[in-house]
């Protein structure tokens, strides 16, 4: 049964194609327009309240009927559920990756998505306060990356949903101007997700 993917080409977004495709599930893109203001189209509220991309449908849901889901990190954990890939089965070991999941969608989310915001305005007055205090708490939180990935390969032991999550977001570094060569543990980390066939087809995924 084909999940159906809700969503734009946002990090939001290439969270979820790089899990579909990291764990093998049959899905399919149904563009939703944010510069168009789709995601406030009442057919998609009663997918995500929120009125924020991305959602999905999963035909073939808990007791195998069909089931919606909105906000990307709890797609995600479904997902890891659903597959039982990418989410440790022990809760020991589900820690780190709770707590790195909601690591990024706390803070290395929200914090580059003001740098999105600011860095598009046109007057420079407007943009000068808020690219200062985003950027420098964006740099902040790819430091704290930086130290957790120092003698690691992923951020909670082995590949899982908390690395697809915060791959999103550094997916976009060049709009964060940011280097990665800066952050030698993140790049190192970045080049090797990039490099697996599974999130490469998830970031190739036309998904507008």
């Amino acid at each position: 049964m084909t999940i159906e993917l809700y969503t734009w080409n946002t990090p939001n977004g290439r969270k979820i194609s790089v899990a579909l495709e990291e764990m093998g599930l049959p899905y399919k893109v149904i563009p939703v327009n944010i510069t168009k203001g789709e995601q406030m189209a009442p057919e998609f509220l009663k997918l995500s309240p929120n009125n924020k991309i991305p959602a999905i449908v999963d035909p073939e849901g808990p007791d195998g009927k069909p089931v919606s889901i909105f906000e990307s990190g709890a797609i995600l954990l479904y997902l890891g559920e659903k597959t039982g890939k990418f989410l440790p089965k022990s809760l020991s070991q589900r820690i780190p990756v709770y707590e790195w999941l909601m690591w990024q969608m706390g803070g290395f989310g929200p914090m580059p998505g003001q740098v999105h915001h600011f860095i598009a305005l046109e007057n420079e007055q407007d943009r000068a306060y808020g690219l200062k205090r985003f950027m420098a708490e964006t740099r902040r939180l790819y430091g704290v990356l930086d130290r957790r990935l120092a003698g690691r390969d992923f951020v909670a032991g082995d590949l899982s949903v908390a690395d697809f999550a915060i791959l999103g977001w550094a997916w976009r570094h060049p709009r964060h101007k940011v280097d990665l060569a800066d952050f030698p543990n993140v790049e190192r980390w970045y080049d090797a997700l990039m490099a697996r066939p599974g999130v490469k087809r998830g970031m190739d995924a036309k998904l507008d």
